[in-house]
């Protein structure tokens, strides 16, 4: 079910969330929940009808003592422990009818998943500009920086999804990384990427080509570079996994070429990957876009 025909606003700009109910009998909601919801400890499944924070289909908070409906669906708001918050601003670049286009800082996740809830770039847009049925039509790792594109109304976010599967957008990115004397410049890396089989991150591995990143040299400054990255193709993290498999890893990137710690509160080494620019064709009116962050890497964070 979409926001549009939630029982239930955004709060604070997080929209809420549904589980599906299944057939069958249990005492009470919350016996079903306890016994079909176990990777949640009873205790908040208790605490969380207590405070009436889970509702029926029509948007009525659920009791202590509420019975099981079968079949329906009932809505709440995901809970998480306190996030910290990401001090850095994300202002709008470009708004119209139909699109916001945003500065994404580093560290900010893109959209609520996992631990980041309140503090993404999709949760604040939609509390600040009070769009509601706000969704992003690409996405960005949570410590690149940049352009990224939203579409505020639901109906038209396909064609520009289009767009991308399409391969008819032009992306731009800038990243501080090792020098390498031998590598020839500019440099086109073709490879293909798969998800490693222990971990999030991608790999190289021998077989079909599926993913293109044109890699250019901006600057020099003794043994570190300022590169101009085009992708070609838009595989997960192709770009931090394409600079690691030609030795020259993106700075401060905790994934590649070894996973590391997370960085968690310390904001003083974001990765030096910088999405610059997108341009493309719009799908509704035929106007050429272009729109480039404000933003620079910092070669001191270097």
């Amino acid at each position: 079910m979409s926001q549009r025909t939630a029982p239930l606003p955004l709060l604070d700009g997080v929209a809420p969330s549904y589980m599906n109910l299944p057939g069958g009998r249990w005492p009470s909601m919350l016996a079903f929940l306890v016994g079909h919801c176990a990777h949640v400890a009873p205790e908040l499944w208790h605490d969380r009808l207590r405070r009436g924070a889970i509702y029926d289909h029509a948007g009525n908070p659920l009791s202590l003592d509420s019975p099981y409906p079968g079949h329906g669906r009932i809505w709440y708001y995901r809970e998480v422990p306190p996030e910290i918050p990401v001090p850095f601003d994300s202002p709008v670049l470009y708004q119209d009818e139909y699109l916001v286009v945003a500065d994404k800082p580093h560290f900010l996740s893109c959209i609520p998943a996992g631990r980041h809830l309140r503090e993404t770039l999709l949760t604040r847009l939609r509390h600040e500009l009070n769009l509601p049925h706000l969704s992003p039509i690409h996405r960005l790792d949570r410590e690149t920086a940049g352009v990224m594109v939203f579409c505020a109304d639901p109906s038209k976010r396909g064609a520009y999804q289009q767009l991308f599967a399409s391969r008819v957008v032009s992306k731009e990115y800038e990243a501080i990384a090792p020098y390498r004397n031998d590598l020839a410049l500019p440099h086109v890396h073709r490879s293909r990427l798969e998800e490693r089989p222990d971990c999030f991150a991608m790999h190289e591995v021998e077989g079909e080509i599926n993913s293109e990143t044109r890699i250019e040299l901006l600057e020099r400054r003794g043994d570190k570079a300022h590169y101009r990255l085009l992708p070609h193709t838009g595989k997960k993290h192709q770009l931090r996994a394409h600079l690691a498999a030609l030795g020259i890893p993106i700075l401060n990137d905790i994934w590649y070429p070894e996973l590391l710690p997370d960085k968690g509160s310390d904001f003083s080494r974001p990765l030096l990957l910088l999405a610059r620019a997108i341009e493309f064709v719009d799908p509704l009116n035929g106007q050429f876009r272009r729109f480039e962050s404000r933003r620079s890497l910092d070669w001191s964070a270097a």
